[in-house]
């Protein structure tokens, strides 16, 4: 009997490392075809959120994401948001940025690029602390703390 669960584990581990070598030049291929499934998506906390607003200002694009609460169970009390500010931005930028759509501005950003300083100005009780402000490859991004 021990002889047999050795002789079947020995074939069993064979048979994976044969299923390994013989699949493992299409892995690439396979994980690109998985990703680009339509169910497939990147975490918000990750992202920063699905685009829900888009503002033309001069020469640059102001994308203001959905706020997230995510959670690992359920959805959190306190979240952020995410503001990106994409294309040819001036040094010192001064937006007033109303995130939950109900027309009245919410909080002014102020943000130096040369400094890499950003300061907010709360203009309700929702809106916290700035979590992350930082120079990306298309621009500049920061994430606001909310509340629900």
């Amino acid at each position: 009997m021990k002889r047999i669960k050795i002789i079947a584990g020995t074939i069993w581990a064979l048979l994976c490392l044969l299923l390994i070598l013989i699949l493992f030049p299409g892995l690439n291929s396979f994980s690109g075809s998985t990703a680009n499934l339509p169910f497939m998506k990147i975490n918000p906390n990750y992202s920063g959120g699905e685009v829900e607003k888009q503002i033309i200002s001069g020469n640059y694009t102001i994308d203001i994401r959905k706020p997230v609460f995510d959670g690992l169970i359920k959805e959190r009390k306190s979240g952020f948001v995410q503001i990106d500010w994409r294309g040819n931005i001036p040094d010192e930028i001064s937006d007033s940025i109303d995130y939950d759509l109900d027309n009245k501005a919410d909080f002014r950003i102020l943000i130096r690029r040369g400094l890499q300083k950003a300061e907010i100005n709360s203009f309700s009780d929702k809106v916290g602390k700035i979590l992350i402000s930082t120079p990306t490859s298309y621009g500049w991004a920061i994430r606001v703390e909310v509340q629900k």
